[in-house]
């Protein structure tokens, strides 16, 4: 690649006119030692060019060689497990869906006239172009997902209307339930879905999905800003890819479709419910007692259902501290699985202990952070008694950019942990990338050479294995399985990518 890189380039002092006071000219023995010198050093350059080149390679094919054996190592855990074609899982999914309308989200403020603010600050919602600008500049620089309801609705439109002049800007379907429905499907399951969408939208879903809930005539939008690693916004520069999202929704805070999907549900005959979408109710101005007449609605589904049909959280960016423990009521004890980011893990184990909303965690965590968290949570969740109809905590999953790491309760209905790690980990690099196939050469390893499995001095260590990258290890009543993500170096979208790995990490399991 550099030998091949010079050859474009204009060598020095060759092709130029000289001056017309002859010093340049070549009946003079100077003119004979110029050439001479010019012409070692222009084979000393080339020497040192294929030197470089030659000293290089063998390490960048080192690196190409272990990332191949990981891959085909990954694909071959994930293989070990997979699903009958004829006889497809029944999986029940809601809440809600939108239009997304995907952007570069420096391009969009840029156009939008919303300048870099000095002053990066936590909004628990948006009503001003200041309180977006500083809500931004909080989240941007570490690269952190979040997503904010935008309650003033004329910033809310200006943002939807600049979003149509931009070139690059793409439209999809989005939500948490429709995402996850549509890669459960692919992967080989028969979904219901509860959601009111548009005819346009409909259009999006797989042919395997049965959707419960009216057609509305405009669907809800929600605008997704999407930047890179090392994307830059006046001084702040991006740790990491990701997005920052805003909406303005009318059905999802409603979960308008979840009388419907009840009257589905039981006919459907689950195997898993899956339960998300919940944070399009952060903020948004319910009346007195409405949003808990909601959550009160969804529980009584929950437990309706048998006890040998999965229950499955799909957690989310939530800042209202109100709604967390009506959740912590009404949602959490009654899902006997759980799904979330390294964000959204410090923020509920916070809760659980008593204390206050985490809005920003490291968006690079260490794998013993993480599992420290994660044993911590299964531990209190499942210190608690019971009350009549609620489930013990049996299956966590914490997806980041770096790793997956699922704990599953021993002996329970929760199967294949270890392919089922796998796939949720190749699944990130698949849908980032917007590719079935994975290209080597557009991904690398965050993952260390080993890591150590707690933060508590003197913790095991765990080296690194190219060719059994799924580390698995039991404790306890349960059961930890880490994998390496493939970390998409060319990506090509962001939101929706955290809904797809857990549904690709159910699909194993149920």
């Amino acid at each position: 690649m550099m030998a091949s890189g010079t050859r474009g380039k204009r060598r020095g002092g060759t092709g130029r006119r000289r001056s017309s006071n002859g010093a340049g000219r070549n009946d003079s023995g100077n003119g004979r030692s110029s050439k001479v010198m010019v012409g070692c050093g222009t084979a000393l350059s080339l020497l040192m060019v294929l030197l470089a080149f030659w000293y290089r390679q063998p390490v960048d094919q080192s690196l190409q060689s272990r990332l191949d054996i990981v891959l085909s190592s990954l694909l071959r855990a994930e293989s070990k497990a997979g699903l009958d074609r004829y006889h497809r899982p029944r999986v029940a999914i809601g809440f809600g869906g939108c239009l997304d309308i995907i952007v570069d989200g420096v391009t969009l403020l840029n156009k939008a006239g919303i300048e870099p603010s000095s002053r990066p600050f936590h909004h628990n919602y948006i009503n001003s172009e200041q309180q977006l600008a500083e809500s931004f500049a909080y989240f941007f620089p570490p690269g952190a997902a979040s997503e904010r309801f935008v309650s003033n609705e004329t910033l809310f439109r200006k943002l939807i209307e600049v979003s149509r002049t931009m070139s690059a800007a793409r439209w999809s379907l989005g939500g948490n339930a429709p995402m996850m429905a549509n890669r459960l499907a692919r992967e080989g399951c028969d979904v219901l879905l509860g959601s009111r969408l548009s005819s346009e939208l409909l259009d999006f879903l797989s042919e395997h999905i049965t959707v419960a809930g009216k057609q509305v005539e405009d669907a809800d939008v929600h605008l997704i800003l999407e930047y890179s690693t090392g994307a830059k916004w006046g001084n702040y520069v991006s740790r990491r890819a990701n997005r920052y999202i805003v909406h303005s929704d009318d059905h999802n805070p409603m979960m308008d479709s979840l009388e419907e999907f009840s009257l589905h549900l039981h006919d459907f005959k689950p195997s898993l419910l899956v339960v998300g979408g919940l944070q399009m109710m952060d903020n948004f101005p319910f009346r007195d007692g409405q949003r808990l007449e909601r959550l009160k609605a969804l529980k009584n589904v929950m437990v309706s259902l048998d006890s040998s049909t999965g229950v499955h959280l799909e957690m989310a960016s939530f800042v209202d501290e109100g709604l967390m423990k009506e959740l912590l009521t009404y949602v959490v004890p009654y899902a006997d699985s759980l799904g979330m980011n390294e964000q959204e893990l410090p923020n509920l184990l916070s809760l659980v202990k008593g204390g206050n909303i985490t809005v920003l965690s490291d968006p690079y965590p260490r794998i013993a952070s993480i599992l420290d968290q994660m044993r911590e949570l299964y531990l209190l969740m499942n210190s608690m008694e019971l009350r009549t109809d609620q489930r013990r905590l049996t299956r966590l999953h914490v997806h980041t950019l770096a790793f997956q790491a699922i704990i599953v309760t021993k002996a329970s209905a929760w199967k294949n942990t270890m392919s089922a790690t796998a796939k949720a980990s190749l699944t990130a690099y698949r849908y980032v990338c917007g590719s079935t196939e994975i290209d080597t050469s557009k991904a690398r390893l965050l993952m260390d050479d080993s890591f150590s499995i707690s933060r508590e001095e003197g913790s095991q260590r765990i080296p690194f294995q190219e060719r059994r990258p799924v580390s698995c290890w039991e404790e306890h009543d349960y059961e930890i399985c880490v994998a390496p993500v493939l970390v998409c170096t060319k990506v090509h979208q962001t939101a929706g990518g955290g809904d797809n790995v857990s549904a690709a990490g159910l699909v194993l399991q149920i």
